[in-house]
C-alpha cells in the first residue's frame, strides 16, 4: 500500500507535514521533532461545541471577497444575543484608503449541529439597522451608481445625498425604525455569514513563556456570484475572525480594527506587492473546508524554469482531516503572469491539467469506483483501496467529476506574514461547483493560503519520506518529490475540491 502525505498544524500554529504509513493496523504518524507527539495523542486545534460567540472578534488582516470587495471586519457578540457588526470597506487589497463603513445591529440564535457541514452549528439571525458612512464623495457616487439599475433601487438613492452636500462622518439608514424601505436587501446586502458558526481554540508555544490562547470564529463563505448572495446558504467557511482578547501575535492589524468603529475605520499600513515567485513547494498550514462539504489539504510543486506544476490534493470526510478518503495527483503546465486589471495586486496566469492520478483511500470511494464503467475512469482493472491509479488515457474519472485535458483561468497572489513566512493565495472556486475554464469566470478572490516549504527533492512519495526541515526558516516538509495539484475540475458540487 503506498504511503499518503497527511498536512495536520502542529501545537506551534505552523503547518507539519506527517508520514501516514498505509492504512494497516501499524499505521503510526511519524512528527518532526517539534511535532513528535502521535497525532492521536495532540490537540491542536479544539472545536467548540456549542460554540461560544460573546466578545469581540476580528479580521487580523486585509480581506478579499468576490468581486473583488476589500474589508476588515470587527463584530462583538452579547451574552443576550445581541451583535454589533463593523465592515470597513476599502479601495486598495492593503486596506488603506477606507471607502466607507457599515455599522450592522441585530440578534443571533444559535440552533444545532449542521446536518451538512461537519463540525459547524446553524443558526438564525435578524437585522435591526443596517447603518453605512461613506468616507469620500467618490464612495458616495459609487453606491449611487449600484443603486440606478433598478425602481427600488433608484428610490434608495434619492435618499443619499447629493455628492456636493456629502457630509464626512454623517451615517445614513439602509435598515431600521428610520428606513422608509430595505435598501440594504436592495444592495444584496445580507448576514447570512451568521447562519454558519464553527469556534476553535488552538495554544501556541511562545519561546521562554506560557504557550498563547488562540480562539478563531469561522462563519459561513460568501457566494462567488453577487447575485446569488441574497438565497445562498453557506456550506463552507470565510477566512477566520479571531478573538481581540485572544489573538496570534505578533498582528500589527489587530489593534488597529479592534478600537476603530463607524467613523474611524482602520487604516492598515500600505504593502508593497510581492512579485510572483512560484518556484518550490507549498502546503496547506491546516486543514481547509470547502462548500458542499469538502475537507482537505493541498501540496503544490511549481517549477518557475519551465513553468510545470504538480502536485497532490488530500481528501478527508471529517473537519479535522483524519479520516482520507480519496487523493488526486495532478500535473501540467502554466502561462507566465500579467498582472490583473480587475483585481489589484492579483496576477493572472493560465492553466493546463494535462494528466492525473487517483488513489481511493477508503472503502466507500474504492467501490463507487468499482462499479463505474471502467472506460470512464482507469481503464480495465480493480481498484483497490491505496492503490494508485492513471486516470490520462481515460481523459478523467467521471465518477469523480475530472476531466482531461482542461484549461482553467487562475488569479494568484503573494504575501508575508508577520513573522516573515512566504503565503500563496490562489483564486477561490466558483461557489456553484463550476470550472473557471473561461476568461469571464476567473476569480475575483482567494481561498486559504498556502505556505512555502523548502525546495523540493527527486524523492517519489511512493517510497515512504523523511520529514526534512528547511535551511531557510520556511515550513517543514515531506522530503518528497513535486507533490500538488491545483486546477482539476470536480464537476459534481459535493466533489468540488478546487
Amino acid at each position: 500500500v503506498p504511503r499518503a502525505f497527511l498536512v495536520h498544524p502542529c501545537g506551534d500554529g505552523q503547518s507539519r507535514t506527517a508520514e501516514a504509513a498505509g492504512m494497516s493496523g501499524a499505521g503510526r504518524l511519524h512528527w518532526e521533532p517539534r511535532c513528535q507527539q502521535p497525532l492521536p495523542n495532540r490537540a491542536p486545534v479544539t472545536a467548540l461545541l456549542p460554540p461560544r460567540l460573546d466578545g469581540p472578534w476580528i479580521s487580523t488582516g486585509c480581506e478579499v471577497r468576490p468581486g473583488p470587495e476589500f474589508l476588515t471586519r470587527s463584530y462583538t457578540f452579547y451574552p443576550n444575543r445581541l451583535f454589533r457588526a463593523y465592515q470597513f470597506y476599502y479601495r486598495d487589497p492593503s486596506c488603506s484608503e477606507p471607502a466607507h463603513s457599515l455599522l450592522i445591529k441585530g440578534r443571533v440564535r444559535l440552533r444545532r449541529a449542521s446536518w451538512v457541514t461537519r463540525g459547524a452549528t446553524e443558526a438564525d439571525y435578524h437585522l435591526h439597522k443596517v447603518g453605512i458612512v461613506f468616507h469620500s464623495r467618490r464612495a458616495l457616487l459609487d453606491l449611487a451608481r449600484r443603486l440606478d439599475h433598478s425602481k427600488a433601487g433608484r428610490d434608495c438613492a434619492h435618499r443619499l445625498p447629493p455628492a456636493r452636500a456629502w457630509l464626512p462622518g454623517a451615517l445614513y439608514e439602509l435598515l431600521g425604525a428610520g428606513a422608509e424601505r430595505d435598501c440594504a436587501a436592495v444592495l444584496g446586502f445580507t448576514m447570512h455569514e451568521l447562519s454558519l458558526v464553527r469556534v476553535q481554540r488552538r495554544l501556541l508555544p511562545e519561546p521562554r513563556a506560557a504557550p498563547r490562547l488562540v480562539e478563531e470564529l469561522f462563519l459561513g463563505d460568501i457566494h462567488t456570484d453577487r447575485a446569488e448572495r441574497r438565497h445562498y446558504r453557506p456550506t463552507g467557511y470565510q477566512r477566520p475572525l479571531q478573538s481581540a482578547l485572544h489573538h496570534a501575535h505578533p498582528c500589527p492589524a489587530c489593534s488597529l480594527i479592534a478600537r476603530s468603529d463607524e467613523h474611524h475605520p482602520p487604516v492598515l499600513p500600505p504593502q508593497a506587492a510581492l512579485p510572483l515567485r512560484l518556484g518550490g513547494r507549498w502546503v496547506s498550514p491546516g486543514c481547509e473546508v470547502r462548500p458542499a462539504v469538502l475537507f482537505l489539504t493541498r501540496l503544490f510543486t511549481f517549477n518557475g524554469h519551465n513553468r510545470s506544476w504538480e502536485g497532490y490534493y488530500h481528501h478527508f470526510s471529517d473537519p479535522t482531516c483524519r479520516q482520507p478518503t480519496f487523493t488526486v495527483y495532478a500535473a501540467g503546465r502554466y502561462t507566465e503572469g500579467t498582472p490583473s486589471i480587475k483585481v489589484r495586486g492579483g496576477t493572472e496566469l493560465v492553466f493546463q491539467v494535462t494528466r492525473a492520478r487517483v488513489t481511493p483511500m477508503d472503502r466507500v470511494t474504492t467501490a463507487m469506483l468499482n462499479f463505474s464503467d471502467p472506460s470512464s475512469c482507469g481503464g480495465p482493472g480493480a481498484w483497490a483501496l491505496g492503490a494508485e491509479r492513471d486516470i490520462t488515457a481515460t481523459n478523467g474519472c467521471l465518477p469523480l467529476g475530472i476531466r482531461l485535458p482542461h484549461v482553467e483561468y487562475e488569479l494568484f497572489r503573494m504575501e508575508r506574514d508577520p513573522l516573515g513566512q512566504s503565503l500563496l493565495f490562489i483564486g477561490q472556486r466558483p461557489t456553484d461547483g463550476s470550472s473557471p475554464d473561461t476568461p469571464e469566470k476567473r476569480p475575483t478572490s482567494y481561498q486559504a493560503p498556502l505556505v512555502l516549504c523548502d525546495e523540493a527533492s527527486g524523492f517519489s512519495p511512493k517510497h515512504g519520506a523523511q520529514l526534512q526541515t528547511p535551511a531557510h526558516g520556511g515550513t517543514p516538509c515531506p522530503h518528497v518529490a513535486p507533490l500538488p495539484i491545483l486546477l482539476l475540475v470536480l464537476r459534481p458540487a459535493f466533489l468540488q475540491w478546487l
